[in-house]
């Protein structure tokens, strides 16, 4: 078997010279075939406060320019187990949510087929909806951990069904999630009532407050949420809101008192071995960033999902 091909050399070429695919992987037209496709989704049409989030993932994949081969936290080098690839961007209509919707599920269809996992950089939360229903052609409904500020159950903005507020809601009605092992983690701030909530957990989800993660602590949390989902195939929604403004300020709908990126990073380690089948992380908007650091957390978190595909292949 070809030895997968990795990042540039940094001792070679500085990290801030050369082309900026993430974490400076090869693109997926430079290798045979990948185990795992880094693919972007620059689309904000869906958003329903500050619009910025299609500039997401080239400034992600900028600030993964130092991210290194080897992940001590899990004992993995996941550029070396598995061929990783930078697989561009799915180009979608920025004018018709439902045309968008569409072409990002064939688009991630087409790119998973022949069993590439992705893990998937946006662009505002609507891109899950079709990215989930393309992980459910292949695995069925499966179990969702959905890290956010908001639940995003909600059923329509200004009478639209697609939005960036209404995603899980859609896959739910859909039958491309398994009720029973559904959760959302970090959650917090003012709802429009009590309803939500009650629309919530009639759906099936189980939450997980930024409050509990402070007062449980990771560890228990973690223990909690693979209960919840055990072995089935399972997919991670990473809204970059989930973090604390201090920790992400680059988004589009920023709440007070979340996560810390040492929270989420701990808890996604957590993971480890779980059956996962793919993942996004959304909502950077470096038009309301500052130093990077919205970014920079956004390319650690996707790091730290393609070092758990790692594990999971080797396991």
């Amino acid at each position: 078997m070809t030895e997968p091909r990795g990042p540039v050399d940094s001792s070679r070429v500085p990290r801030f010279a050369g082309p900026a695919t993430f974490a400076r992987l090869p693109r997926l037209d430079e290798v045979d075939r990948a185990d795992v496709a880094v693919v972007g989704v620059p689309f904000d049409t869906g958003v329903s406060y500050r619009p910025g989030a299609r500039f997401g993932p080239s400034a992600v994949r900028e600030a993964s320019r130092l991210l290194r081969p080897y992940h001590p936290g899990l004992d993995v080098s996941p550029f070396a187990t598995q061929q990783v690839a930078d697989a561009g961007d799915i180009a979608c209509n920025p004018f018709n949510i439902n045309e968008a919707v569409e072409t990002i599920e064939e688009a991630a269809s087409a790119l998973a087929a022949d069993g590439t996992r992705l893990v998937t950089i946006g662009g505002d939360h609507t891109i899950a909806l079709p990215l989930l229903r393309a992980a459910a052609r292949l695995h069925g409904p499966i179990a969702l951990l959905h890290f956010d500020a908001h639940l995003d159950t909600w059923d329509t903005y200004f009478g639209a069904e697609y939005t960036h507020g209404t995603p899980f809601r859609r896959a739910v009605e859909e039958g491309i999630l398994d009720t029973e092992a559904l959760s959302h983690v970090g959650t917090r701030g003012p709802l429009y009532a009590k309803k939500d909530l009650d629309d919530d957990r009639r759906m099936g989800f189980g939450v997980v407050t930024s409050a509990d993660v402070m007062r449980r602590g990771v560890d228990e949390v973690v223990d909690a949420l693979r209960q919840r989902i055990g072995e089935r195939p399972l997919y991670l929604s990473i809204d970059i809101d989930v973090l604390d403004p201090a920790h992400a300020p680059g988004t589009g709908t920023p709440e007070a008192g979340g996560l810390t990126s040492r929270e989420l990073l701990e808890i996604l380690r957590g993971l480890a071995g779980a059956n996962l089948v793919g993942a996004d992380v959304v909502e950077v908007a470096p038009a309301y960033d500052h130093a990077e650091i919205t970014s920079v957390a956004a390319s650690h978190v996707a790091y730290d999902l393609v070092s758990l595909l790692a594990l999971n292949k080797t396991s």
